[in-house]
């Protein structure tokens, strides 16, 4: 049979059937798939309690209708469940091209609706405390307060992620002077390098402010820099020379320590 099918003395057709099925709640102590059986006939009202389970496999909602079936009505079928996480589609469940097998799609949370809100409380004397309520829905296999917490055990992992990461583990932003010997004349300001008006102007007015900053910059970044000609370039390279520093070779390299 395919899902668009009726079936004979059943008044539900195949896709009524099916999405009576798949409201049935199975409760799981096994984690391989199994197999339930559904053999009726005769004038019935079938419900999930008809459905014959194997060992380890428990119907929730046993009272929960499937199908009504006249005196000339039968059902012969059999399902696979299995355990599960979140959802899973049709497509998915489809293993084979067998005639007669209709994959399904399964939900396997057993949480259904959660909502919230946040209310205004007394706690002694204090009013300025507020208080969590949740509402939490589920299908029966578990009840809310399992739901609960097997939700914030499993947060709880996952925010033990976070506090494992050792400290100072990250990127560090901006532009970083690596040098060897960390000279303590990188602090010093620009007037410290008694250099001539033009150049020392152009620098400031370039954001320029301390030797640290200064050898950040290479030849081709100085010589952009409005009137600092090749005259101040030398002058700055001379003052940085006399400290053991020099400029970047190129903007794509690190300062150095002569």
């Amino acid at each position: 049979q395919h899902e668009f099918a009726t079936l004979e003395g059943v008044v539900e057709d195949v896709v009524d059937f099916i999405l009576n099925l798949k409201q049935v709640v199975v409760d799981m102590e096994v984690d391989e798939p199994q197999t339930m059986y559904l053999s009726v006939k005769g004038k019935m009202d079938v419900t999930a309690g008809d459905l014959k389970v194997p060992a380890g496999v428990t119907i929730v909602n046993p009272d929960h209708h499937l199908a009504s079936l006249s005196s000339s009505g039968k059902i012969e079928a059999e399902f696979t469940v299995e355990r599960g996480v979140g959802y899973r589609s049709a497509d998915r469940n489809k293993s084979s091209d067998t005639i007669g097998v209709i994959p399904i799609d399964s939900i396997f949370s057993p949480v259904r609706k959660v909502s919230y809100k946040v209310e205004s409380t007394q706690v002694g004397q204090m009013t300025n405390f507020d208080r969590l309520v949740l509402d939490v829905d589920t299908d029966g296999s578990v009840t809310p307060s399992e739901a609960m917490s097997s939700a914030g055990k499993t947060l709880r992992e996952l925010l033990g992620l976070f506090a494992d990461i050792a400290e100072g583990v990250g990127l560090e932003l901006g532009d970083v002077i690596t040098t060897e010997s960390s000279s303590p004349d990188l602090d010093l300001p620009i007037d410290a390098l008694d250099l001539s008006e033009r150049p020392r102007n152009c620098l400031r007015r370039a954001q320029v402010h301390s030797v640290g900053e200064l050898v950040l910059k290479s030849e081709e970044e100085l010589l952009n820099i409005t009137n600092f000609g090749q005259k101040s370039l030398e002058e700055v390279t001379a003052k940085l020379d006399e400290l053991g520093l020099s400029l970047r070779a190129s903007a794509d390299d690190s300062p150095g320590v002569g």
